[in-house]
């Protein structure tokens, strides 16, 4: 996997402590050790609670570590999109929310030591489409608090036709965020378990929480895996997977002044923010060319936006280039209550279409004050079963007809080589991995995995994963889920690896 511009120069991590036991019974296991569980372990240890961190790899080592750390209320067109779907009571929330989290996130960061740097928010616009859109973000942004102004001339060095912006906003290193978050966390008692995966949450009173180490009875579970792992409450088809490529540039002047996201959607959406490396000076971050998980070639997009990053900043030294993947709900809303209604035991959080620097801490918030006793008058417009998601629950059938596209196209793309006798895997030279056939199994293989195979059947719902070939990875085109070259998980919502042997007989 690719390591992000946040990790590329840190020093390398120590050879890890023996990890520590674990515990058979706490109050809350949190699953996931990112900015959404870590912010929700502080705080339940805060509240007096035994708590136990579960992370699958490393601490920030998912969406959070890979993230641009963006916290914004000026989220490109994000409002524009909520408020095709939902009424103007829905978006004054959705902002309150947001702005409660960046609140938190910035106050921590100020009395923890993590570096907060100060900028404005742009939405900006590349052509007259793009601005009739950042025009309407604005007006939206106006209409729910938010002091944003139009900039018609922008600094910046390639063409635009003005942006909305949003003063006072904020960036920082996720990882800094991270360590902060977990240094408090230990202090307090917190368990925090690295590589330790979750494999099944069962029952309640206690919940029993199985996982790679062992077998932990929490009182309550908070699972904030961005996907939820468990197949409870259909949240797999309320969301789609993106993944989307970021190049830290290494500039020698700065060349923006500001957190600049385009008004223009899609592949061609590009974000721009800055840093400063203690070697190289001023850095700038290039993010887009966005795609679905598994449903097109990463190393087409990556090439995409480095061509595009060429002609905008022509002297810049590549540093790191790296991709994330989020979880776009299909309403637009992030998510954060029981898993089910009438289960508060199990609490998932999740869905923050990119926006997790403010979204995960606004949802951790959320589901701590459930856990707590204490309530949040915004928090409704994350319940994932609000009466105005239970009456979108019809949408989903074609919210899904992607879904059913796709599992349909893997079948065909694994078929097809045993029809033109081509069965028995033959390896794809510089894709570095093939989906095929041998004794009339779905199976797949890396090129430098030693001969060695794996099932090409993701082990959540039966997708045919296809081969990532930037993070050389086997990734889901249904729901996201992302395994290793040898089949390990990366990533949910998947809790086991893919069948490996010589036939991936398993």
């Amino acid at each position: 996997m690719r390591t992000s511009y946040w990790y590329a120069d840190r020093p390398s991590r120590p050879a890890p402590a023996p990890p520590p036991a674990v515990p058979t019974e706490v109050d809350v296991a949190v699953v996931g050790g990112g900015i959404t569980g870590l912010t929700a372990a502080v705080l339940l240890a805060r509240a007096g609670r035994s708590v136990a961190v579960l992370e699958g790899r490393h601490l920030g080592g998912g969406t959070t570590g890979r993230s641009t750390a963006k916290v914004s209320l000026l989220q490109g067109t994000r409002l524009s999109s909520l408020a095709e779907q939902h009424p103007p009571a829905v978006l004054a929330s959705y902002v309150e929310a947001h702005r409660e989290g960046q609140a938190w996130l910035v106050r921590f960061c100020e009395t923890h030591g993590v570096g907060v740097q100060e900028r404005a928010a742009v939405t900006y616009a590349r052509g007259q489409q793009g601005a009739r859109s950042a025009h309407r973000e604005l007006a939206l942004a106006r209409e729910h608090g938010l002091d944003a102004t139009w900039q018609q001339d922008l600094d910046l060095p390639f063409p635009t036709s003005g942006g909305a912006r949003l003063e006072g906003q904020a960036q920082v290193d996720p990882v800094e965020v991270v360590e902060a978050l977990a240094a408090e966390a230990a202090s307090r008692g917190v368990v925090l378990l690295e590589g330790t995966r979750v494999q099944r949450v069962a029952g309640r009173d206690p919940v029993r929480v199985s996982t790679s180490a062992g077998r932990i009875d929490a009182g309550a579970v908070v699972v904030a895996t961005g996907m939820p792992i468990l197949d409870r409450g259909g949240y797999f088809g309320r969301m789609v997977p993106a993944r989307s490529y970021t190049i830290a540039l290494a500039t020698r002047e700065p060349v923006v002044d500001a957190m600049y996201l385009s008004a223009e959607g899609g592949p061609s959406s590009r974000s721009l923010r800055d840093a400063v490396h203690p070697e190289h000076g001023p850095v700038v971050l290039v993010g887009g060319a966005g795609h679905t998980t598994g449903r097109d070639r990463p190393a087409t997009r990556l090439a995409q936006l480095r061509d595009w990053s060429a002609r905008a900043f022509p002297d810049a030294e590549e540093l790191a280039a790296w991709s994330a993947q989020d979880y776009v709900p299909s309403r637009g809303l992030p998510f954060a209550g029981p898993v089910l209604p009438g289960s508060p035991h199990v609490q998932v959080a999740g869905g923050f279409a990119k926006w997790g620097m403010t979204g995960g801490v606004a949802a951790a918030l959320a589901v701590t004050a459930r856990l707590t006793g204490g309530r949040v008058d915004w928090a409704d417009v994350m319940d994932p079963w609000s009466a105005r998601e239970l009456r979108a629950a019809g949408s989903l059938v074609s919210d899904n007809a992607g879904v059913a596209l796709e599992l349909a196209r893997g079948v065909v793309r694994t078929v097809r080589p045993g029809l033109e006798g081509l069965a028995g895997l033959a390896a794809r030279g510089d894709d570095g991995g093939h989906v095929g056939l041998a004794s009339s199994r779905p199976i797949a293989r890396a090129t430098d995995d030693e001969g060695s195979t794996v099932s090409s059947i993701c082990t959540h719902l039966g997708g045919i994963v296809a081969w990532n070939d930037v993070e050389r990875s086997w990734d889901c085109p249904l729901h996201g889920s992302r395994f290793g070259p040898g089949g390990d998980v990366l990533e949910g919502p998947a809790t086991c690896g893919l069948r490996r042997g010589p036939s991936a007989r398993g």
